[in-house]
């Protein structure tokens, strides 16, 4: 079982959340489906797939930025269809609005209109 952390504002114990153990502290499932919403999608199984990579990505590294995190999500979906098949998914980009469902702030240069990322 994951460690808990400690809410020393609220003097409890924040457990993660069981099914999304790197999910930054107060990311819920409930947020990122609020969020979903907002821009007209319904979150799949495969958008929590993303957000389970996204917040791996972000729990190895604590500093990224836009090109680095668009290749490893490259990557690791490429069996499926690499970026292709992300943009798909996420037609908001699977940067800049994949990191939002996840629970994380988009890196610099994410949000950029003239590369394909509406958000």
């Amino acid at each position: 079982m994951p460690e808990p952390l400690y809410d020393l504002a609220a003097d409890t114990e924040v457990l993660p959340h069981p099914d999304f153990p790197l999910a930054p502290e107060g990311w819920s499932p409930e947020e990122a489906q609020a969020i979903a919403r907002e821009a007209g999608m319904d979150l799949s199984a495969d958008h929590w797939e993303l957000i389970r990579a996204l917040q791996g990505y972000f729990h190895e590294h604590q500093r990224c930025n836009a090109r680095e995190l668009h290749d490893a999500l490259d990557e690791k979906f490429h069996a499926k269809g690499g970026m292709k098949y992300l943009y798909k998914l996420v037609p908001g980009g699977p940067v800049a609005m994949g990191c939002r469902l996840a629970g994380f702030e988009p890196p610099a240069g994410a949000v950029d209109r003239s590369f394909g990322s509406v958000q």
